[in-house]
Parts: structure tokens; sequence; C-alpha cells
């Protein structure tokens, strides 16, 4: 969650004198791959090398075709004005009061800096406060806090317990609610109050604001989660699967101090990663092996699916259809922690009152994690244009006022839902901000495309798999099934693909992960779009699917292949089967059995595909340096290690009976050339 995770860390896939993607669809489909792994990330701009596995949307840390049916458009609101860029340099005009203890129910004391708007006799202010909790220091938001005192409002930057100057022991996740809750109510007390709090902050400090917020502190008037941590669901592990990420966000904040230098130090952990992932060695073991022995890490071991520790940090059903006040949620589409913020946005939602939903608002820029606060105009080589530098200070600044000091709605705020569409190729220049007033609404309507394989095609970018608009029929013989092998002590793509220096600046224009997808995977493509055509939504995958071991972890990714070879990384998704029914009781898979898996984050993307443009489909085992290994015995997955070790073969079936889809959400008519 720093930024760590951060800038959906684009993770790159180079391998050395590999062969230069197709320039023409004539000639070829062109081939892809950036995937962009989502990571959660903080306020900083530290990028880790899990290239923009946007989940292909995604990882997201990376999205597809579509068609707003004219309905739908019509939902749809022009263009809002754009806020001015944020200042460079924070300004000077605030008071300070540095080292404040906060006491906490059990009496540990968090620490605090306040700074305060000034008054012209020096006396106190009375003025609403706003908070942020997190484990980075709170000298890292030392700029945003100069930003809002300057503009009317109190703002306390406060380290969680166990970090920078407080006291306690730092369990992630773990004290946020209560803490969250007494840090509320010292701040209403202080003679600088008003009586309201307001809370800000992004990755972890989204995080904080919903766990706060479900212990119902009687002065909390508002929140603003951006890019919000969701336990047990994106992080630590992302649908149960470990991330070798874990141990470098467990170092970073290990003790009291900040060790940005070490986290930000990727050749290091990439050399590590890769030297464990060779090794095989257990992902129990993997912190040991870095050389930091970390509690924490062997505490979420112990939790290795959603279970009732994370659900103690989290909301319940109950707890959000109590919580009414305004809530604005950010993300981006290139968010590590999409996944997270709108999975709180639509439990939210699905629990509360029409006029509470109504007091909820949606924002889905194209950013990646640290963009949610700080937009940048383009995110590992995909342009966003313009459009897509919103003030989000001025933005948040402008929502406080309104919520907290009875001043105008934000004029960004057209409608309940804000997204941003990408244009069409790779120049950002028509990026565009569209509204809607009903998220459901906007994403309903998916086209089916059917997946299938001939005889000897599918394994490979050059001899692909279709993606077809056209149901199977029944009884006209059997299509057979796409097969792919995954054996996991082959540490090929690990040390080809991910193992070597990445580029991050193009990561998510990157091919070399789709080159390298032979007898290990399986690559499908649609036909050439006729016109251009926008993707709106959240696309859905559903495999049905045999293996012949009791486990393994799926993956699958999608990117627009535009007509001049370029890939565009859209979404992303991972699956461990034994969890294919539910994230909390595992299931083994019986060999041979054909079962049913679905890839259905609800991942949002928007863009413009170009017309002539295919979309790629991967699917394929996971095999990385970055991922917990799936040794697809039967037992504990951390525990494994290459004695464990069973080959599995998978078959990805096609006919009537088990035709996998996939769900695209195409937004306007349009006709594939069949």
């Amino acid at each position: 969650m720093k930024a760590m995770r951060g800038r959906i860390a684009l993770r790159k896939h180079f391998v050395p004198n590999s062969p230069k993607a197709p320039v023409s669809f004539c000639d070829s489909f062109g081939s892809a791959r950036a995937s962009s792994r989502r990571f959660l990330a903080g306020e900083r701009t530290l990028v880790s090398v899990r290239a923009l596995r946007f989940n292909c949307r995604d990882m997201k840390q990376a999205i597809l075709v579509v068609a707003l049916y004219t309905a739908l458009v019509t939902n749809i609101i022009a263009q809002s004005p754009t806020p001015a860029p944020s200042p460079a340099k924070p300004p000077t005009d605030y008071d300070l009061q540095w080292g404040v203890k906060i006491p906490m129910r059990d009496r540990v004391e968090l620490n605090a800096t306040l700074y305060l708007p000034k008054t012209p006799d020096g006396s106190p202010p009375k003025t609403p406060v706003i908070f942020t909790l997190t484990p980075y220091i709170s000298d890292t938001y030392h700029a945003r806090a100069a930003y809002f005192a300057s503009h009317g409002y109190a703002f306390a930057l406060v380290d969680v317990r166990g970090r920078g100057n407080s006291g306690g022991e730092f369990e992630p996740f773990a004290n946020e609610p209560r803490d969250g809750h007494d840090v509320v109510e010292w701040l209403a007390k202080q003679p600088f109050c008003d009586g309201k709090v307001a809370m800000w902050g992004g990755s972890y400090a989204g995080f904080d604001q919903w766990a706060t917020v479900k212990e119902f502190p009687p002065h909390l008037a508002t929140i603003v989660p951006a890019a919000a941590a969701h336990p047990g669901l994106d992080y630590p592990s992302y649908n149960n699967i470990g991330m070798t990420y874990d141990v470098q966000w467990f170092t970073a904040t290990s003790g009291h101090t900040a060790q940005d230098r070490l986290f930000g130090d990727q050749k290091f952990w990439r050399t590590k990663f890769l030297d464990a992932y060779k090794k095989h060695i257990p992902f129990k073991s993997l912190d040991s092996f870095v050389g930091n022995p970390a509690v924490n890490f062997q505490r979420i071991l112990k939790h290795p699916m959603a279970d009732a520790y994370y659900d103690a940090m989290l909301p319940t059903s109950d707890q959000f259809k109590k919580i009414t006040l305004p809530i604005l949620t950010i993300t981006g589409q290139y968010d590590g922690d999409e996944l997270g913020a709108l999975s709180y946005y639509r439990d939210h939602l699905a629990n509360a009152s029409p006029e509470t939903r109504a007091k909820h608002f949606l924002i889905i820029g194209p950013w990646d994690h640290a963009g949610t606060r700080t937009p940048t105009d383009e995110v590992g080589g995909v342009k966003f244009g313009p459009g897509g530098m919103v003030d989000l200070n001025d933005l948040h600044r402008q929502w406080y006022d309104w919520t907290l000091k009875a001043g105008p709605k934000p004029a960004f705020l057209k409608n309940q839902v804000a997204y941003y569409l990408l244009a069409t190729g790779n120049s950002g220049a028509n990026g565009e901000w569209k509204y809607a007033d009903n998220f459901e609404t906007l994403v309903a309507n998916p086209k089916t495309f059917y997946l299938e394989t001939g005889p000897v095609l599918g394994n490979g970018a050059f001899r692909s798999g279709s993606l077809h608009p056209t149901r199977p029929k029944e009884g006209v013989g059997m299509i057979p099934p796409g097969k792919f092998t995954y054996d996991p002590l082959d540490t090929i793509r690990g040390e080809n693909v991910e193992g070597t220096d990445p580029k991050e600046k193009t990561a998510a224009l990157d091919q070399t992960f789709a080159l390298s997808i032979g007898k290990d995977g399986l690559v499908y493509h649609t036909e050439p779009l006729l016109s251009e055509m926008p993707l709106v939504g959240c696309p859905a995958l559903t495999l049905w699917l045999s293996i012949d071991t009791p486990d393994v972890d799926l993956e699958c990714d999608l990117y627009e292949i535009q007509p001049d070879g370029t890939s565009i990384a859209l979404w992303s998704d991972q699956r461990r089967l034994r969890y294919r029914e539910s994230l909390r009781e595992p299931k083994l898979v019986k060999p041979g059995e054909i079962v049913k898996c679905d890839f259905n984050p609800g991942l949002f993307i928007a863009r413009r595909l170009m017309k002539g443009s295919r979309l790629r489909l991967i699917v394929t085992a996971v095999n990385s340096i970055f991922w917990q290994k799936n040794y697809c015995s039967s037992g504990v997955v951390a525990e494994e290690t290459a004695k464990d070790a069973r080959t599995c073969h998978v078959q990805i079936y096609h006919d009537a009976e088990h035709a996998s889809v996939i769900q695209l959400p195409v937004r306007e008519a349009a006709t594939l050339q069949q």
C-alpha cells in the first residue's frame, strides 16, 4: 500500500532478443502484453517492478470492447471543467503544532502533527478538522496538510499505532477501526475544531476511512476514500493468492522509522524474488530468505483466505446500512486497489437507502494508484491526455466546503458517477469525462463472446484461437478443448520475462509476455473491429475447464491490439481453483472433472477502441516471481516446495454444453468481420 504496490506497479515483461511484434493485422494479430497487476500504493512515487499488470485492465497492477446502447448513452453527460493543477510547493500561511499526543482508549498514544489555519489575532481557529491516519510516517503528507491548512481547514497527520512516533505495536489494519474512532472524537473536542471532522487519504488511508466510519464516531461528517485497500480481498493477497510484494511492504513498515530507500530499491527486490523463485523457496520462508523475518508476514500466513480476522476490519452489511454520511469514492482504471475501492462502493450502495445512495459519489479516473491523489497524464506508456489532469486537492477542498461548510456543490460532480473515457489510439488527445446517474446501469448488458480453438490452434499469439459472438451449436460435433500445460518447476517465464530490468515508461505497451506464450497458455483474438467503438464497463470471463491435479492458479489478461501492432493492457484477473466457488471455503478439484470458474472482479474500463483493432485474451497459469507459487498439490500452498510439484494439464472447453465465454462491455451497435 505505499507507492509500493503502487503505480500499478508496472511489471515489465522484456525478453532479450525477443521478436518484434507485427505491425499489421493483415500479417498477424500483432502482439502484446503490458499486463498490469494492480497494486496498492501510498502517496509516493516509488514504482514496483510488477509491471502494469493492470490485471490487464487491472492488475489492476491491466480492459476490452464496448457498445453503449442508446438508452445508456443518453444517461452520459458532457465533459466537465477541469480544475487547475496542484501547487508545486506547499503554501506557508499556516501554524504548526508538532508532536501532539492523542490518547486511545487503551492508553496508547498516537503521534500527530497539527496544521492550523492562521487567524488575524493568533487565536485558535474554529474550523472543521481533516485528518489522515498513515503507516508511512506523517511527514510524507506535509504538502497536502499545508494546502488544506492554508485553505481554512485544520489538518492532522496521525501516525498509526506502532509507526512513526506513535506508541503500541503495528499490526496492519487491525487497530484502525477503534483508533480511527478515538482520533475523530479527540479532534472534535479541541478548541480549534467546530465539531466537524472529516478524513482524507488513499490506499491504506483509504481503508482507514471505511474502518473508522464503521465504528460510527458521532463527529465524523464525511469521508473521501481513494484507492481504498480491502483486507482479505486485494491485500495482503489477491483472491487468496499471496504476493511476494508482501515481504517488501512489511519491510517498509517494520519498526517505527521509514525504510523508503530500501523499499524503493527495486533491483534488490526483483533479484531476491527471482532467486527465491528459482530455488523454490517456500512462500512462508520468503521473509527470512530476504533477510527480515517479519511477525506481520507470518501473521497473515495464518489467514490464507477471507475469514473472521479480516471481517473484523471491515463494515458488515448492517453497518453499511447505517452509514449515512456523504462519501466521495475515488479510484482509477489503472489503480492497483480499484478492486477494493469498488467493492466498498458496491457494498455500501447495496445496503443503503435511496437517500443515502444519493450522497455517495464515485469518480473513476484513468489513473494508476498514486494518481488517485496526484494525477499524471500517462502510466506505463498509456497516454491519458490533458483532461485527466484533475486538481484533486482543489476537488477535495470543494467537497469539504460543500459537506462541512454548506458551500456550493463541486461543479465537477455533474452526476453520481464520473468516469474518464480514454481516446482511441494512444495520443490521449480526445480523452474526456463522462457521467452517469447509476453505476450498475452504466455497466449493464455486456455482449457475450465465445472462446474457441481448433485442433492445433490456441498456443501462441500467431496461432491463436478466436473470440466470436456466435454460440456453439448443439449436436454439431464436439468442438475440441484448448489445452496447455503448467509445470511448477519451469522457471523460464520468471527468468526471461519478469527477471529482466524493467522499462517502466512503456510497461503497459510491452508485448513480451504475449509473445512468450506457447504450450503453457492459450491466446484468443477477435476479428478486427469494423468501426470505432467504446468499451465501457466491467469485463467478466467464465471458463469451463478440467485439470489433472487437485489445484492450480489461473490468470486471464485482456488487451487491445491496434492496427499498427500496438498493444494496450486493459484488464486481468486471477483465481486459485480451490477457491473457485468461495474465497472462504476451499474445494479441491477432482482430476478430470469439468468445473466452472468465473473471473469477474468487477473492474471498470472505459476506452474507445480503434477501427481495425482486435481484442486479445490470454489464459495461462500463474507462474511469476511476484506471486506465491502453487505447486498443484493438495497441501498448504505457502508451505509447498519443489518436492510437492505436480505438472498440471489444463483443458478449456468450448462446446455448447460447456461454452467458455467472455462478457465484453461493447457499447454501440458494432459488427465484427466474420
